[in-house]
């Protein structure tokens, strides 16, 4: 191959061999950069099995959820198609021929998760009751032809024109199409509907699907109702109203706010088109709390968020969207972030396989579980002679991990159950001293040593004053948590405490005669007391007197019940003094449990103002250019045209004239070296000076810094505030 040529030109140069890139996949953007390569796959097995799992759990969740608010919606869809075959129908006995049956699903302001609730709908509505669910979006639909241009498309599977001269001049190759209009809509359907089952679109059917009625219902699916125009949707009321005798026409509204975003919008002319009928959904709140008891609060799930991380979740939870997909998503981040930043994750496995993997331990692996941090604390609580056979003998190491895995496994079985019952105990006490929540509960037991908190003492002063009714009925509770006990000690445990609900029963009869007659030698002390009261005496004597009644009335003999209440009450602090216990007493627990917190609000959390601003106050520190450092204040000539305009601007008012700015750009620009090295020229300014000046006024315009304002034409309003 050669280049030489008289006249200039283009040369290309075919490659003698193709070379074909591979594809990276996820595995091996995990395992990139990893010291070892088969420890960092199997890593990645067991984080993508227990992503399956984890996503399987959340659907089922996210399903039974859903189940009794879809079955009502189903049974309202299926009579309100039976009353279009028989009006003589006792529910749609009140409604007119022209009204058309509406659902106002009102499913909350957490409108990233409603995505998954329209999909279950559809899916369950298509297989049971119609194939004609049709889902629009505000953003498709900015006008009414818009709107029924989906619809038609969507449920006939053909294109549709605009207009009839479109339909007539077309010379292009001869394809079915149909004009945008109701009418079509209608003689589609009488088309369809005369076959045996109404098959929808571009979807085969089995046959051992249900068969369709022969009439279906035609479903369209307002996804975010708060989000259309009001006069589209009056004008689509309008018209399909007059073709409610030939269309089984059905409307869903989810609506994310409140039920009076109709009235709101639609007036009481076009409403009274609409026989609507409201259906509310599970709060967002309470999926939450499902999510993390079938996530977090159990032992099948090895994974474990640290307090700090979960309060990082929950927060962004409640503080921006309410969306417990999102909250899902972080917590799967969380998740790859714990097995791909920890070596030792490999160890986060089931109960056979992580002990068979700790005996196979390299000696890498040994030397990374010596450095663990409740590993380094397990030694120093050890004996001389052991501490140096576990610094020294790697095969003592990997069985002493294996004894550790045993008992990291049981702190979990043990502690859930125990957690369970303390929340049960206090979530009705006055003003929750231990939180409303029990995620607020497994929060403070994951930082501290729950114990040892003013609120724990509070509870237990409230708890030792319940009446017995009260207190029998949270035992019965906690016995139904314990019960079947899946180790030794809470065995125990549910065994005490059914003796404690046994002794409660059994003073109702035993108490009677007692209490009268303490009440009677009660009521004579009394008045004895108010006798020796109500003598005329001086000082001296009634300060005794008066020490003599707190005396008797602090050595008072405590009542059976109130003595039994004790026991049960410091049994139960027994109970979380022992299982309660925070996970980082627990050798090992690095395994299992992920903390950094910071890299997580990082990823979640963003804050694109602030890194955009440390970008242009410092580009070194991004460009990594020596000729970009300088001075605290300083304005460097080497860097970026935008940098530069952008701490100009910081020197300025709220008006900023943009010949003045020019001017204070062209001078900072004009004092590089290689710039005009005559003085007579610096400041002027040039085409290409002005060119990338404007350039960068209008990038700062365009990320929120400044804004063209009609008050002076030749200036900008600063949207910002304060220096760099």
């Amino acid at each position: 191959m050669t280049t030489t040529s008289v006249s200039k030109g283009c040369f290309v140069f075919k490659p003698s061999a193709k070379v074909k890139k591979r594809k990276l996949d996820a595995e091996d953007y995990f395992t990139n950069g990893s010291e070892d390569c088969e420890n960092s796959k199997e890593r990645f097995r067991l984080c993508q099995d227990m992503l399956d799992k984890m996503k399987s759990e959340t659907e089922l969740v996210q399903d039974e959820l859903n189940k009794m608010i879809l079955d009502s919606l189903l049974e309202f869809i299926r009579k309100s198609a039976t009353s279009f075959l028989s009006r003589e129908d006792d529910w749609a006995s009140h409604m007119r021929a022209s009204e058309i049956p509406t659902a106002a699903l009102v499913l909350g302001v957490n409108v990233n998760d409603h995505d998954m609730t329209f999909q279950s709908l559809s899916d369950r509505l298509q297989q049971s009751v119609t194939p004609f669910v049709v889902s629009v979006q505000a953003k498709e639909c900015t006008v009414v032809r818009h709107l029924l241009q989906k619809v038609l498309q969507r449920l006939m599977g053909m294109s549709v024109s605009m207009n009839e001269d479109e339909e007539e001049g077309s010379t292009d190759v001869p394809q079915k199409r149909v004009h945008c209009s109701l009418r079509a809509l209608c003689d589609w359907y009488k088309t369809v509907s005369k076959k045996p089952s109404g098959i929808s679109p571009g979807k085969k059917r089995s046959s051992s699907e249900m068969e369709f009625p022969a009439h279906p219902p035609i479903i369209l699916i307002f996804k975010d109702l708060e989000a259309f125009s009001p006069r589209v949707l009056q004008d689509l009321i309008l018209i399909c109203s007059q073709y409610t005798q030939e269309l089984p026409l059905l409307f869903i509204f989810g609506i994310a706010t409140s039920p009076s975003t109709i009235q709101r919008m639609l007036p009481h002319s076009v409403t009274s088109l609409l026989c609507i009928k409201l259906f509310q959904s599970s709060s967002c709140t309470q999926h939450l709390a499902t999510v993390i008891d079938k996530l977090v609060l159990t032992s099948q799930f090895l994974f474990k968020p640290s307090g700090k991380v979960l309060q990082v979740l929950v927060g962004l939870f409640l503080y921006h969207d309410f969306s417990v997909c999102n909250f899902i998503k972080g917590f799967k981040l969380s998740m790859l972030e714990h097995f791909h930043s920890q070596p030792l994750s490999v160890l986060c496995c089931k109960k056979e396989d992580a002990l068979a993997r700790a005996e196979r331990l390299s000696h890498q692996e040994v030397e990374r579980v010596r450095q663990l941090p409740s590993f380094m604390r397990y030694v120093e609580e050890q004996e001389p002679q052991e501490q140096v056979e576990l610094l020294t003998n790697d095969e003592h190491v990997k069985e002493v991990c294996q004894k550790l895995l045993k008992s990291l496994r049981k702190y979990h079985k043990n502690y859930f159950p125990i957690l369970r019952c303390l929340h049960e105990l206090t979530a009705s006490l006055p003003k929750y001293p231990l939180g409303k929540q029990i995620r607020e509960l497994h929060v403070t037991c994951l930082e501290r040593k729950v114990w040892e908190t003013e609120e724990y003492e509070t509870a237990l002063q409230l708890l030792r004053l319940l009446a017995k009714d009260e207190l029998v009925s949270v035992l019965h509770k906690c016995i139904e948590i314990l019960n079947p006990g899946k180790t030794k000690k809470i065995r125990e445990a549910l065994r005490q405490l059914q003796d404690f609900t046994a002794k409660f029963q059994q003073l109702d009869a035993c108490t009677d005669s007692s209490a009268v007659e303490m009440h009677t030698e009660g009521g004579e002390g009394d008045t004895a007391s108010g006798h020796s009261l109500q003598k005329k005496t001086d000082l001296f004597h009634l300060q005794k007197t008066l020490l003599q009644m707190k005396e008797s009335c602090r050595t008072k003999k405590r009542s059976p019940f109130e003595l039994l209440r004790n026991q049960a009450v410091e049994y139960i602090d027994g109970l979380v003094r022992m299982h309660l216990t925070p996970p980082e007493s627990q050798p090992l627990y690095e395994v299992c449990y992920y903390t950094s917190s910071g890299t997580l609000r990082r990823h979640l959390n963003a804050t694109p103002r602030t890194s955009i601003q440390t970008a242009l106050s410092h580009p070194y520190y991004y460009l990594q250019n020596e000729a970009l450092r300088s001075e605290a204040g300083a304005i460097s000539s080497a860097a970026p045209d935008i940098c530069i305009a952008y701490k100009l601007h910081l020197e300025c008012g709220r008006l900023i004239n943009l010949y003045d700015w020019l001017e204070a750009y062209t001078t900072v620009v004009s004092a590089a070296k290689s710039d005009s090295p005559d003085p007579s020229e610096k400041g002027k300014v040039d085409e290409v000076r002005h060119a990338r000046f404007i350039r960068a006024v209008s990038e700062l315009e365009f990320l929120g810094f400044v804004k063209s304002t009609k008050q002076k034409t030749d200036h900008v309003a600063r949207l910002t505030w304060g220096g760099c």
